[in-house]
C-alpha cells in the first residue's frame, strides 16, 4: 500500500469511526465490568505519515514494516532503537517487528536456506536470526513474527463480493497444478518437519533467554494431504499447528494466529473456529491475531470484509477475551474496492469495525 494514499484516503474514510473510538477507549476498567485488554493493531506501515494516521484513529499498537531484507545496520541495536523511538514519538507502541522470513515464495524469500534445509548456509542464516532476536530484546521490543514457507500465499482469480469489491479467492480445483518450485524441488512431510524443528531448536532457546515472543504464521492456504506442487503444507492444518507449538515447550514459542488462514483449514469455519481459538488461546499460544473473515472453507473460499463472512466476528472476539488474550487485533488482506487502489478505505473500515467491537466488549458485563 502506497504510504501517501494510505494517509489521505484512510483519514477521509474514518472520521466517524475516530469519533466512536474516542468516546470510550478500549481497555478502560469500569465498575462491575471485566477489563478488556485487546488492542486494535496494524502491521506493515510504520513511516511517519502512516503513524500519524494510526495515532489519529486510536490504533496505538503495531508491528512495523520489515526493517530490511538483509542483515544490515537496520537490524543492529542502534537501528532498532531508532525505529522504536521514532514510532513512540507518535504515541504508538512497537509491539513487534517482522523477521526477514516473509510469506514470499522461496524464489523471492529472504534467508531461503532455512526452509531449503541446506547447510552450512542455513546455519549462518539462523545465527543471524538469533542475533536479531538478541538485538530486538535489547531494544525493548517484545515480539517478532515470521513465516516458514516454501510456496508462499497461493490464490486463484479474485471474485466479486459486496458492492462489487474484489475478494481474494482460492479454489483448489482451479489452482495451477504446476511442477515443484525449481529452488526446492518436491518436499515431503518428513523433510518439512525436520527443517521446521531444526530452526525451532536453534532459535527458541535464544528467544526464551531474551524473553522475546516468536509468532509464526500458518501456511496459507491449507492444501490436501498430498500437498501442492509436490510440497507438503504441514502448518496448513489445525493438527499441524498443534504439533508445531508442542515441538518446543516454551511460553515464547507460539502463533501469529491468522484467523482467516485457520478458517481456511476448516470445513465449517462458522461453527469450528471458536473451539480452535480456545485450544490455542487457553494454552497461551496466540501471540498476535490477524482478524479477518472468509466465506466458504477448506479448499474453496473468499476473503471478505470482516462483517460479510461466515464467522461471527463478535463471538470470535469474545472468545479471545475469554481465554485471556491481551494482544493486538489487526486487519489483514482487505478486499479491493474499485477506486480504492491501495485498499486504504477497506482498511479504514476494518479499523473502525475492530475498534467498535473492542468497545462493545468493554461495555458488556
Amino acid at each position: 500500500m502506497n504510504r501517501r494514499c494510505f494517509l489521505s484516503a484512510t483519514l477521509a474514510g474514518t472520521a466517524a469511526f475516530d469519533v466512536l473510538a474516542r468516546q470510550a477507549p478500549a481497555g478502560r476498567a469500569e465498575s462491575g465490568r471485566k477489563q478488556v485488554l485487546l488492542k486494535a493493531g496494524h502491521q506493515g506501515h510504520s513511516a511517519d505519515d502512516d503513524l500519524r494516521v494510526l495515532a489519529a484513529l486510536g490504533v496505538n499498537h503495531i508491528c512495523s514494516a520489515l526493517p530490511s531484507r538483509t542483515f544490515d545496520d537496520n537490524w543492529s541495536l542502534g537501528g532498532l532503537l531508532r525505529l522504536r523511538e521514532r514510532i513512540e514519538r507518535f504515541g504508538v507502541h512497537l509491539d513487534m517487528v517482522p523477521l526477514p522470513l516473509s510469506s514470499s515464495p522461496i524464489g523471492r524469500a529472504e534467508n531461503p536456506h532455512i526452509m531449503l534445509g541446506k547447510s552450512p548456509e542455513r546455519d549462518r542464516e539462523i545465527d543471524q536470526i538469533c542475533q536479531i532476536i538478541r538485538n530486538v530484546a535489547r531494544a525493548g521490543i517484545p515480539a517478532v513474527k515470521y513465516n516458514l514457507t516454501i510456496l508462499g500465499v497461493v490464490r486463484t482469480t479474485s471474485t466479486r463480493g459486496r458492492g462489487g469489491a474484489r475478494y481474494s479467492t482460492f479454489v483448489y480445483d482451479k489452482a495451477e497444478q504446476g511442477p515443484p518450485p525449481v529452488e526446492s524441488g518436491a518436499v515431503n512431510e518428513e523433510a518439512m518437519w525436520e527443517r521446521i524443528t531444526y530452526f525451532l531448536k536453534r532459535v527458541v532457546p535464544v528467544a526464551e533467554e531474551c524473553k522475546v515472543r516468536l509468532c509464526c504464521h500458518p501456511h496459507d492456504p491449507a492444501m490436501p494431504r498430498q500437498g501442492y506442487r509436490g510440497v507438503q503444507r504441514v502448518l496448513g492444518s489445525v493438527d499441524g499447528l498443534k504439533r508445531f507449538v508442542d515441538i518446543m515447550p516454551s511460553k515464547y514459542h507460539g502463533l501469529n494466529f491468522c484467523q482467516g488462514t485457520v478458517a481456511e483449514m476448516l470445513k465449517d469455519p462458522g461453527k469450528e473456529i471458536y473451539d480452535v481459538i480456545r485450544y490455542f488461546g487457553s494454552r497461551g499460544k496466540i501471540f498476535n491475531v490477524h482478524f479477518r473473515n472468509i466465506k466458504g472453507g477448506y479448499l474453496n473460499f473468499q476473503e471478505t470484509f470482516p462483517d460479510d463472512g461466515d464467522m461471527d466476528m463478535i463471538q470470535a472476539l469474545r472468545v479471545y477475551q475469554e481465554v485471556g488474550y491481551d494482544g493486538m487485533i489487526m486487519p489483514d488482506h482487505a478486499p479491493q474496492i474499485d477506486g480504492d487502489a491501495n485498499r486504504a478505505q477497506a482498511f479504514a473500515f476494518a479499523f473502525g469495525y475492530i475498534q467498535a467491537l473492542i468497545q462493545m466488549l468493554s461495555r458488556e458485563r
